[in-house]
């Protein structure tokens, strides 16, 4: 006896891709500037029943190639079944050739060929996770249930802890870019994040203000770009200035082994943890480095450089390198996240996750991941301070408030798309977003000739 195959939850009836940019600040890294714009991918579906689904990843134009080769895929599915469409994105971009090697068979992202393998595998999940998130988002609001309920084993807490992502700036006025200028009064955080901030005390007053608007109690300061010394030092400050945060410093592996634990050892009453202080050297890996460095400090570690795929994450585990994953959702995919979470709480470890900038839908994705993490996880990255309140691309974004955000209620992500904005950022898009980000283009207004080195911080050279 056959039996039809029923459908029991709505059919993804529309995909659009759409590219957003929006306006950022010059702020500073190991790379460079950041440029006066950033660019985003957005995925955008609607099932049979009127709902729309929204996911937001980085920007590349390989991924928007990519997302735009998925669209057969997508619509006519159902989304109960979004594991299945998943997977059949999966084996239409990556699959073996006759020599074993991966191959991309979409169009997408020549330029990743270039890359070593797992660089080539983030990629693919950047793809991935936007459908995937848009399909989750569709699947909470059939169900009625948030999209934490959805991962691992549901939804672990209420509110989840950010951070404050503070980050040396610029003089924007040392350049023709079109940065834009704050708003506000010369202490409001509005003010300050786009104006010039290369001292401690310029880093501890952004400090300030956004514990003025955001109320974080957890501090993270990029760093990669003055001396080490001087890197140390501001974050000390950030430290005396509020002595029950927890504070952490992220040169992104820009220190010699021998240099971090020069500058790090006996820090442990400033420095919660250190994010890569060090990286690969002198034919080491940066997990041997950093295991290097853990023992040496005592200094819990974090990384989003060195356990960025499974079997790196096997490699730092077996070394005893890494405390603290952090575990970027648009990177890991928002299951994948999930289940390292899950690992983590099995293992001792504390889960966390890396931030690029982003709009207020990768905000809400962010939110949804932490709100399913099981166990110990520490405030989480996030760039949306330097967004928030200038542009948005949902009708309420969600709210940092005393350092949190509430998970959403709400079924699915918990938003609602704000078409005219995500045209807006379209158009602006396509007025400036056709090329990549390129940090030591906007460099080279502070620092003639920039030239990015791993190993030199980008302004504190001499």
């Amino acid at each position: 006896m056959t039996h039809e195959l029923v459908s029991s939850s709505p059919v993804v009836t529309s995909m659009q891709v759409i590219p957003v940019a929006g306006h950022d600040g010059m702020l500073l890294n190991l790379c460079g500037a950041h440029a006066p714009y950033f660019t985003r991918n957005l995925v955008i579906l609607k099932d049979s029943v009127g709902h729309t689904g929204m996911g937001e990843v980085p920007g590349s134009a390989g991924i928007l190639r990519a997302l735009e080769n998925t669209v057969a895929l997508v619509v006519d599915t159902e989304i109960g079944r979004y594991n299945r469409t998943l997977n059949s994105i999966r084996q239409k971009m990556a699959s073996k050739n006759v020599s074993g090697q991966h191959h991309q068979i979409s169009s997408a992202t020549e330029a990743a060929l270039l890359l070593q393998p797992h660089e080539i595998n983030l990629r693919l999940e950047n793809v991935i996770t936007a459908v995937e998130a848009a399909l989750l988002d569709l699947l909470g609001q059939h169900l009625r249930v948030p999209i934490c309920e959805l991962l691992g084993a549901g939804k672990q807490r209420e509110t989840v802890p950010m951070l404050a992502y503070l980050f040396y700036v610029g003089d924007r006025r040392r350049t023709n870019l079109p940065y834009l200028s704050g708003t506000g009064t010369k202490d409001s955080w509005y003010h300050l994040r786009h104006e010039e901030a290369l001292s401690p005390d310029a880093i501890v007053a952004q400090a300030e203000a956004t514990v003025d608007r955001y109320g974080f109690r957890n501090f993270k300061l990029k760093g990669g770009v003055m001396r080490g010394a001087e890197e140390m030092e501001a974050v000390a400050a950030i430290k005396a200035r509020y002595p029950n945060a927890r504070v952490t410093l992220d040169p992104n592996g820009a220190w010699s082994l021998n240099d971090a634990i020069a500058l790090c050892r006996g820090q442990g009453h400033i420095l919660t943890y250190a994010e890569d202080p060090c990286g690969p050297e002198n034919g080491y890996s940066g997990r041997e480095t950093m295991a290097e460095f853990r023992r040496a400090t005592g200094i819990p570690t974090a990384t989003n450089m060195v356990t960025t795929d499974w079997r790196q994450m096997a490699h730092s585990h077996l070394l005893n390198a890494v405390d603290i994953p952090l575990a970027d959702p648009h990177f890991w995919t928002m299951q994948g996240a999930v289940r390292l979470a899950q690992l983590c709480h099995d293992w001792g470890l504390t889960w966390g996750s890396h931030s690029n900038n982003h709009f207020d839908i990768s905000l809400a994705m962010f939110t949804h991941v932490a709100a399913a993490a099981p166990g110990l996880i520490t405030a989480i990255d996030t760039h949306w301070i330097w967004q928030e309140g200038r542009e948005r691309l949902t009708q309420e974004p969600l709210q940092i408030v005393g350092g949190e955000v509430i998970v959403p209620q709400a079924p699915g992500l918990g938003l609602t798309p704000d078409m005219e904005s995500i045209l807006a950022a379209h158009e602006l898009y396509k007025r400036v977003g056709m090329n990549a980000r390129d940090d030591a283009l906007a460099m080279r207004y502070l620092v003639p000739g920039f030239q990015y080195d791993p190993k030199r911080p980008s302004m504190g050279r001499n």
